[in-house]
Parts: structure tokens; C-alpha cells; sequence
């Protein structure tokens, strides 16, 4: 098998946050690409000029299989869904349609068309509340909010259609995702996010009065949440790496961890941003958060095993670095026309 075979690449959600930095890593490495969005929380300035972007929905099987045909598609990265854990045990069954029932959808529309290589984009969530730390890929999967079992289901359904149909699959189980491309061509722009690093740094420049802490009654040495930091730009060169040995080995399917198995607690992370910024944040303290666990770290044996992943930003001062500098971005960008992410 030619591994330097760089096959059309199909990404959903690739006007979103993760899903943009994907499609510059795979332009970067000289792959054809293709996004899909229907832009409810992405934006058409994450997407490159030069990169064919289809406004619509994944569940939209007409337009799946045109853009198949029309591009001869050879993989997707799927990143198309709902990511808030509050807001999925709020709204249950929104999750399970947009991210379970429209994934399905999108894995049928893919074995008619014969597309043999599938990334998802899977979480650490899926593990629930662990029993133990790090967490490494044979931890039982016991997802404790909606959010969780949504992507745990899909990743099930994969597993029984790679053993039923020609198609291999590499499910990535994500653990805390943040900062920004270093080149601050895209990075997380969503309006009223909740990812702890892209709040500070948007209380760091004014734009915030505040940082909510919520729970500081966990078990944890102080009391605060402890979550597994990586780069958004090493995960996206991790999808990259992924995709290939997906083609070098058709018969192989794969599950992997995605984060560097280091923990930091919510307060180690504002303290960090104070650091960088030379400011002090405004910590407001509230209650625990419905469906969060108190730490998820990761065991990043395996990854490391198969892939050759060698991250180049695993650091909490250059994650908050990129990400403030996407913010200050960001407010330049803000009442004037958005370039395209180039």
C-alpha cells in the first residue's frame, strides 16, 4: 500500500473549531479537502478560499451523496455535532438526533458511496467518571450525561459496520481541547463558549467580567476540576497521522486517546493565564455543573505506539498563548468584514 496516497478528504463541521484547524493540517500536508457545515456554530472565515465548502446538513443524504460524487471522496473526518455537557442533559434528545441518529446517516451515506476510511471525532467523555488516572483505552466506558453516550453510540455503530462493510474507521477519543493555530489563521470564535481557556482569555481581555469556577468541592488537591489540556493543532496533525494509517492498513480499525497525560485543575489554569497576561482574574466560585466529572486525564501510551505523534505545543503557557492571541484576533476582526482563513 502507497501511504503517500493522499485520497479527497471530506470534513464535516469544518468551519467549526476543531474541525477548521483540521482542514489546515490536512491542506498543509497536501490533501484535497472538502467541508461540509451548515454553519449553526461555524463560520465561513474558519474555511480557506481555496477549499470547496458545502453549506448543509450531514443528514442531507442528496447533498452527501453529490458531494461524493462530485469531488470522488475517499475518507471523512467527521466533527459535525453538539459538544456542550450541561446543555446535552438539558436537552437529551437533541444530542442523541444531531450527534448519534445524523451520524448514522452520514456512515450509511458513506458505505453506499463506498468511502472505505472513516475518522471520528470521539471524546473522553465517553469514559464517564473513571475510577482511576490516567485513563487509558480499555477503561469501561460508562458515560455519565447525554453527551457521552451520544458519541460512545457512534462509536459502536463504526465498529459493527467496519465488521460488516469495507470500511476502517479511527475513533478519537478527545480529552480538553484549546488554544489556537499558531498562525492565528482560525481558533475557537464561537459566541458564548465554554471551554475554561477561551473564557479566560476572554475575561483577560475585558471581555468577561469574570471567570465562573464551578465546584470547588471535588476531590482533587484543590478542589477544582482537573482536565487534560492538548493543543487543538497537535489534535488536528493526530487526525492527519490517523488518516494515513488508515489507508496503509484497510483491515485496521483503531481507538485512540488524544491528550498529552498531564492534568490541571481549574485554578491552575486561571493562575496560568494570570501568568501570561500579567492580570489577575476575577474568579466567581458556583456550584458543580451537572454531568462533570471531577478529572480526566488521559493515558497517551497507545497514540504515541501507533502513531508517529510527536506534538509540538504541549504546554499550558504556549495553549494560552495562541489562544489569547486568537482573541485579540478576534476583537480586531469584529465590526469589519472577516478574511478568509487562508
Amino acid at each position: 500500500m502507497n501511504t503517500n496516497r493522499k485520497v479527497p478528504v471530506l470534513v464535516t463541521g469544518g468551519a467549526g473549531y476543531i474541525g477548521s484547524h483540521a482542514v489546515l493540517a490536512l491542506r498543509d500536508g497536501g490533501w484535497p479537502v472538502v467541508v461540509i457545515d451548515n454553519l449553526s456554530t461555524g463560520f465561513r472565515f474558519a474555511v480557506p478560499d481555496a477549499v470547496p465548502l458545502h453549506v448543509g446538513d450531514i443528514a442531507d443524504t442528496a447533498l452527501l451523496a453529490r458531494i461524493f460524487a462530485e469531488h470522488g471522496i475517499g475518507a471523512i473526518m467527521h466533527f459535525a455535532g453538539s459538544i456542550v455537557v450541561p446543555e446535552s442533559v438539558e436537552r437529551p434528545l437533541d444530542y442523541y438526533g444531531n450527534n448519534t441518529a445524523k451520524s448514522r446517516t452520514l456512515i450509511a451515506a458513506a458505505v453506499e458511496a463506498g468511502i472505505r476510511h472513516f475518522i471520528f471525532s470521539s471524546t473522553a467523555a465517553t469514559y464517564g467518571a473513571p475510577d482511576h488516572s490516567p485513563i487509558a483505552e480499555d477503561t469501561p466506558t460508562r458515560p455519565i450525561n447525554p453527551y457521552g453516550w451520544s458519541k460512545l453510540m457512534t462509536e459502536q455503530m463504526l465498529a459493527d459496520t467496519a465488521k460488516a462493510h469495507p470500511l476502517n474507521y479511527c475513533a478519537l477519543r478527545y480529552f480538553n481541547v484549546a488554544g489556537a493555530d499558531p498562525d492565528a489563521r482560525t481558533g475557537q470564535s464561537t459566541a458564548g463558549a465554554t471551554h475554561l481557556i477561551k473564557v479566560a482569555c476572554e475575561a483577560a481581555l475585558g471581555r468577561r467580567d469574570a471567570v465562573a469556577v464551578y465546584g470547588t468541592d471535588f476531590d482533587t488537591p484543590d478542589g477544582t476540576g482537573v482536565r487534560d489540556y492538548i493543543h487543538v493543532s497537535d489534535l488536528a496533525a493526530a487526525h492527519v497521522l490517523a488518516l494515513e494509517a488508515l489507508l496503509a492498513e484497510p483491515g485496521r480499525s483503531m481507538v485512540m486517546n488524544c491528550g498529552y497525560g498531564r492534568g490541571f485543575s481549574v485554578l491552575e489554569v486561571l493562575d496560568a493565564v494570570d501568568r501570561v497576561t500579567n492580570r489577575p482574574l476575577v474568579r466567581r466560585l458556583e456550584g458543580r455543573r451537572a454531568g462533570d466529572p471531577a478529572e480526566l486525564v488521559s493515558d497517551p501510551a497507545r497514540i504515541r505506539a501507533t502513531l508517529p505523534w510527536q506534538p509540538r505545543f504541549d504546554d499550558l503557557h504556549t495553549i494560552i498563548t495562541h489562544a489569547l492571541q486568537w482573541e485579540r484576533r478576534l476583537q480586531q476582526l469584529r465590526g469589519s468584514d472577516q478574511p478568509a482563513a487562508g
